[in-house]
């Protein structure tokens, strides 16, 4: 297959800055798996869009079972050169999340993008939030005081977006502990902004290592409650991501070519009687999304999220959302929405 890079300068630079925090972070996950797992390094899997033509990415996937639920970084790159009616140039991302086997230690997403529009402009969207199952006080402090440190006057600003973003109003609940979310940022500053998205991804991704080695290392004992705590957690995660998340409904809607890599945020398995339970109170017509999502797993009480449901899910939120366009409104956001899958049309 035939790789079409983009011509745009920035989307190069930019490129350069999410490799460099993905090869960061999965040798520091692979010496994790090293010293404290069953030492198996993360698996390379390759996709492209319009067999190149258009981008493509890399992700590498968490195959050490005893250290990760599951886990995923992802670098993607979709660019439109050849084709001067989208509105889009390219947009280059990592995505990044990691649930760990313990449920003492916790979850971590990272997002950091650049959109480059075909007039010029352009904007980031720089994210990163906590995530545990069973919270500890120690580590949601040492993640905010890096976001603190390492986001500057930027940090009431992406605390507030990112508290608006992943709280779910139906259970009246935040998805983690600690979250912070620039949307639609560009300060003027090219070189400073890449910089700051560089070091943001690089202190993000540090911090989490430290918390997760710690908790890895010293909470070995655990009952079945707090086990029973990480299945709940990872249920509301489902739930989040698939009614809620704007990114990966965008991400499903633009095109259907990497779904897997989409949905591979997704934990291991599920509460399917919890997710049952929490028809009803949802806002308006996500609650047939619910339904249906409830629907699409298998029998049981505990169940599986493997990528057979992983494709079927995808396919379930990406038809409820052609049906019901206007429920996209009922979806989560910073300070502004953006026009994902508008720029891609």
């Amino acid at each position: 297959m035939t790789r079409i890079a983009p011509k745009s300068p920035s989307a190069h630079a930019v490129s350069a800055i999410v490799t460099q925090l993905q090869s960061h972070f999965v040798d520091a996950l692979n010496d994790l798996s090293h010293t404290l797992g069953s030492d198996e390094p993360f698996s390379l899997v390759e996709w492209f869009r319009d067999e190149g033509t258009h981008g493509g990415g890399v992700r590498y996937e968490a195959v050490d079972e005893q250290l990760f639920n599951s886990g995923s970084v992802n670098y993607s790159q979709v660019h439109y050169d050849d084709d001067d009616t989208k509105k889009l140039s390219s947009a280059t991302a990592i995505s990044a999340i990691i649930h760990p086997q313990n449920p003492l230690a916790p979850s971590m997403h990272m997002h950091i993008s650049w959109t480059q529009m075909r007039d010029g402009s352009g904007y980031w969207r720089i994210m990163a939030d906590l995530n545990p199952s069973n919270p500890d006080a120690s580590d949601a402090q040492q993640f905010e005081d890096m976001l603190q440190e390492v986001s500057g006057r930027y940090y009431e600003k992406g605390i507030a977006q990112g508290n608006r973003y992943f709280y779910i109003p139906a259970l009246d609940r935040y998805r983690g502990i600690s979250h912070f979310y620039l949307e639609n940022f560009n300060s003027g500053d090219e070189i400073g902004d890449q910089n700051f998205a560089l070091n943001f991804g690089k202190k993000v991704i540090d911090t989490y290592i430290s918390i997760v080695h710690n908790a890895i290392q010293e909470r070995k004992n655990y009952d079945e409650v707090v086990k029973s705590n990480q299945l709940h957690y990872h249920t509301l995660y489902l739930l989040q991501v698939l009614t809620l998340d704007r990114g990966t409904t965008s991400g499903l809607f633009i095109h259907d070519q990497n779904d897997i890599g989409i949905m591979v945020s997704l934990p291991s398995h599920v509460d399917k009687t919890l997710l049952q339970f929490w028809v009803g109170r949802l806002n308006g017509v996500q609650n047939n999304l619910l339904q249906a999502i409830v629907d699409t797993l298998d029998e049981g009480e505990i169940v599986p999220v493997d990528e057979r449901v992983k494709s079927a899910l995808a396919n379930v939120v990406r038809q409820h959302y052609e049906q019901h366009p206007q429920a996209i409104a009922l979806q989560t956001s910073g300070d502004h929405i953006p026009s994902t899958v508008d720029n891609h049309r």
